[in-house]
């Protein structure tokens, strides 16, 4: 069975990562990987590089050995508005994968990572909310992420609620 990494952050990833997109590239290849994706946090900055290096190691037929995903992974709020908060009333976000699986996909990628920054900024976090999800998520791929997301996140609260009894 083949694998391929869909969670993975690059040097572009704020605060996160510090894998060179080249790197990446060359252990996916000699791993066998038919496909790595780029899910670096709130924003697109090492895309261009990303898929450019996959066009750089391509098979004899001239496809590409590893097929490049582009991605991202969100912080999402309740309210990208909000920025106003307090020790009672913290700045509550989760982290949600998005993958392009198309370009219409690909454009909402941008917009939604666009809009974090325009709109939902908050501190060193670009924020996005369940609205903007909803109004562009047509060609995306959601994954559950890591046990920053809210899947992962409401399994803990309940084996905890479910430990204190």
């Amino acid at each position: 069975m083949k694998f391929s990494h869909l969670h993975v952050h690059t040097q572009y990833s704020l605060l996160d990562g510090a894998a060179s997109i080249q790197n990446l590239y060359k252990k996916a290849i000699k791993d066998g990987m038919p496909a790595l994706a780029i899910s670096d946090h709130g924003n697109m900055f090492g895309v261009f590089d990303f898929v450019a290096e996959a066009h750089r190691h391509k098979n004899e037929d001239g496809t590409v050995k590893v097929k490049p995903v582009v991605g991202c992974e969100f912080y999402v709020t309740e309210t990208r508005h909000q920025k106003t908060f307090t020790k009672e009333i913290k700045d509550k976000r989760y982290h949600q994968i998005l993958l392009a699986k198309n370009e219409i996909g690909y454009k909402n990628l941008i917009k939604l990572t666009s809009l974090g920054f325009v709109e939902g900024m908050y501190g060193k976090y670009p924020r996005i909310d369940k609205e903007l999800i909803l109004k562009h998520h047509e060609g995306l791929i959601a994954t559950t992420c890591c046990l920053g997301a809210s899947i992962p996140q409401a399994i803990l609260k309940e084996r905890r609620r479910r430990w204190r009894k």
